[in-house]
């Protein structure tokens, strides 16, 4: 198993049609089925289900394709940070951003940083706290912007902005037509909660109800904000989720929740014991520096 045969994979399985995938890798169709089959002797066990006209992935193969994907990318971004080291300050940044406020905050220092060093580039990979902890895990991205709390035993962090925790409203709930722009915990009680899949969130979501003398009703627990706007705005529930997750929906308004502790944190994290390439060490030290200013 090599480089070449995972690319050779990869485009079948996103093409699930030899003819197709031959195509766009400029060969010809026999010498492409013989390197899939030969892919599978090698794994012994069989990625595709073969039709007349279509391929269809096995749950092996989507398994491989999985991480294929992974590796291919872990590939292009170590061949990246090798390039850097040999040709000065240039190279590509990997950096994944959780959903929210993260991408406004972390705009001004791409902006600054490509401006003092032009041949930089950011690769930006998005996805809750939990979806970028993993892609670090597997050395996908070695920085991120993640919401609190995290492991400080295995991560180096610091903090680099908060926000209002607030719920998404349909406006026809009575919570929504209640003046103000502020709502307590205590008037969630009994409604239908949909929050963040984090265990983490869930868990603070708990303890803000249990110090008010009450408990949640949760009814859903998603990664996407997108989503959980879509549920509210259907009359699934109340959405949990920071401020700035909201995205435009006439049927939607938000009431922050009052209280100094509903709030969430927002931190810039890369692993501990895993040295970093010249140009990730340097764009840590200036976003320290314009964090701190």
């Amino acid at each position: 198993m090599d480089l070449r045969n995972l690319r050779y994979f990869v485009v079948v399985a996103e093409e699930l049609n030899i003819t197709r995938a031959a195509e766009k890798l400029h060969m010809s169709q026999p010498p492409l089925s013989a390197q899939i089959k030969s892919l599978e002797e090698e794994l012994d066990t069989e990625l595709f289900i073969r039709g007349k006209r279509h391929l269809k992935l096995t749950e092996s193969g989507q398994l491989f394709y999985r991480r294929a994907k992974e590796i291919l990318s872990l590939a292009e971004k170590t061949r990246s940070e090798v390039h850097s080291m040999g040709e000065g300050m240039r190279g590509t940044i990997s950096i994944g951003l959780v959903e929210g406020m993260a991408p406004d905050i972390a705009a001004e220092w791409f902006a600054g940083f490509i401006g003092k060093y032009p041949n930089i580039r950011f690769r930006i990979l998005d996805g809750s706290t939990d979806d970028l902890l993993e892609k670090m895990r597997a050395g996908l991205i070695s920085l991120a912007v993640i919401t609190s709390p995290c492991d400080h035993s295995l991560l180096h962090s610091f903090h680099v902005g908060e926000e209002r925790i607030a719920a998404l409203i349909n406006k026809t709930h009575p919570l929504a037509m209640k003046e103000g722009e502020e709502i307590d915990i205590r008037e969630l009680e009994g409604e239908n909660l949909i929050v963040p899949s984090r265990r983490a969130l869930i868990d603070t979501i708990y303890k803000w109800f249990e110090k008010a003398g009450t408990e949640p009703k949760i009814v859903c627990e998603m990664d996407s904000y997108l989503d959980a706007a879509a549920l509210a705005g259907r009359m699934v529930g109340i959405s949990i989720y920071p401020r700035t997750a909201y995205v435009p929906n006439d049927s939607l308004i938000f009431k922050e929740i009052s209280g100094d502790d509903k709030k969430m944190e927002y931190l810039f994290v890369w692993r501990k014991g895993h040295p970093l390439p010249t140009i990730e060490k340097t764009f840590i030290d200036f976003v320290k520096e314009m964090v701190s200013q």
